[in-house]
This record gives structure tokens, sequence and C-alpha cells, in this order.
């Protein structure tokens, strides 16, 4: 940030007059993320499907398949 601010004087006349937007945007989403993972942990991850048994087939009385 620091270089931009010296490569476009423009910006950091914007900055002094408005304040650094996107700085407070930036500490603002890192704070609504924090506050989510603090009340909607993350998901567990998901299981490995089970295996295929060796259990007959429930359409085994079908021929010609």
């Amino acid at each position: 940030m620091w270089a931009a601010q010296h490569e476009a004087p423009i910006y950091s006349r914007l900055i002094q007059e408005r304040g650094d937007i996107p700085a407070q945007v930036r500490a603002a989403a890192e704070q609504t993320l924090r506050d989510l993972e603090r009340v909607m942990p993350a998901p567990l991850p998901r299981q490995q499907p089970p295996a295929p048994s060796s259990a007959p087939a429930l359409n085994s009385g079908v021929r010609g398949l």
C-alpha cells in the first residue's frame, strides 16, 4: 500500500480526505470471519462412503442383465 500511495498522489489525497476505505473494509471482513468462526464451527470432514459389501443385491431376481 505504501508504494501505491507514493506512486499515485491522487490516491494519497483521497486517503487523507476520506480515510483508507480498502483497509477498513478488509478489517471489517476479517472481523466478520472471526465472528462467524466463533458461532459457526467449520463442518467436519466428510467420511468415506461405506465399502460395498458382499451382501446379495436387492434386484438379484432379475434375469438377463
